[in-house]
Formats: C-alpha cells, sequence, structure tokens
C-alpha cells in the first residue's frame, strides 16, 4: 500500500504539529498513574488473603486507579473539545488506520478498567476509600457479580498493557527507524500546538 505523500493543502499546512499542552500533561499523568498501578496491582493479587500490609496496598490501588479515572475522564473531554495533529507524514495507509484503531481501544480500555474495579468492590464488604473518604457503593454483595467485574478489570488491564507495549513498539520505529520525529509531538514546546 502506497505512503500518504500527497502534497499538503492550505488546511494541513496551517495544522498544529504537536499536541496541545493540557493533552500533553493528561497524556504523561495517565501514563505515570498507568506504569504504577499495572505492577502494584500484580503484586497485591500474588499476595495471599490476609497477608501483612495487602489491605493497605489494594486501598492504595484503588485510590490511584481512582484518580486515573479521573485524569482519564478529563483527558477525554479535552480530546473531544480540542483538535490534534493531523497523521504523521510519509505513513502508509495502513500505518495511520491502525494507529487510530489503537488509540481508540486503548481509550476504551482506560475508561473501562477503572469503571469495572469501582464496579467490583461496589459489590463486596469492603467498598472503596479514596484517598481515605469512603465512597458510596452502587450495589450490594454479591459474589457473582463481584467476581464478573472483578474478571473484568483484570482482562480490561492485560489487554491495556497490550496495547501500551504496541503503542510504545509503534513509537519506537517511528521515532528511531523511520527518522518521523513522532515523540515530539506529545513534548511541550516542540511546534505550533494546536488551538
Amino acid at each position: 500500500m502506497r505512503r500518504a505523500n500527497r502534497p499538503a493543502g492550505p488546511l494541513m499546512r496551517g495544522a498544529a504539529t504537536t499536541y496541545a499542552g493540557l493533552q500533553i500533561t493528561l497524556h504523561w499523568a495517565s501514563a505515570l498513574l498507568l506504569f504504577a498501578l499495572f505492577p502494584l496491582g500484580y503484586y497485591m493479587t500474588s499476595l495471599a488473603k490476609g497477608a501483612p500490609g495487602k489491605a493497605a496496598l489494594v486501598n492504595l490501588h484503588k485510590s490511584l486507579g481512582l484518580t486515573a479515572a479521573l485524569v482519564i475522564a478529563w483527558r477525554v473531554i479535552a480530546r473531544m473539545r480540542q483538535s490534534t495533529p493531523p497523521p504523521i507524514p510519509g505513513l502508509h495507509c495502513w500505518e495511520t488506520e491502525l494507529a487510530r484503531i489503537t488509540h481508540r481501544l486503548l481509550y476504551m480500555c482506560m475508561v473501562v478498567m477503572p469503571l469495572s474495579g469501582y464496579l467490583g468492590s461496589s459489590f463486596n464488604q469492603y467498598g472503596t476509600r479514596f484517598w481515605g473518604v469512603p465512597l458510596p457503593r452502587w450495589g450490594w454483595v454479591d459474589s457473582a457479580l463481584q467476581h464478573l467485574f472483578t474478571t473484568l478489570h483484570g482482562m480490561t488491564a492485560y489487554l491495556l498493557l497490550g496495547l501500551v507495549v504496541f503503542h510504545v513498539s509503534g513509537v519506537i520505529k517511528h521515532q528511531w527507524f523511520d527518522a518521523q520525529r513522532c515523540v515530539q509531538r506529545m513534548l511541550p514546546g516542540r511546534g505550533a500546538p494546536t488551538l
């Protein structure tokens, strides 16, 4: 399939080359939170029930997860309200489409994962504390529903992890093998910001 090398029209010539400052900030904030949540979630689930310190780790995971949910919600709103740069010039059509699908799946997982985790906690006897503050429970004690949402939470986490690895691999390919400077689009002060 051919690369998209058509001459840039007036809109393309005036298009932003980087993401807006808010989008950049939220991208890296959510990335840091997710990279903290993955090892924490893996470690705490490997501990035996009632193990010393496990409850504190679970509460930390829930608080970080809900913080990530707020950042991601803000990120979704910002993405809907602010324009984004056009695709990287010179990509094959299939690469552009694959990037679009990957980004949509990333957003879907980032929404489903904290929501399913919160719902899973709503159907057990412990509930959820957000940095020490008890949150409303949207359910009742029901082991079947808790298992359903907890399973969905775990499966989504693995899918998200796979998508993140795929996303980072794509960035490495475009940045260092294709010399397309895609990382600069997500760094502050590297081009004309979006409006």
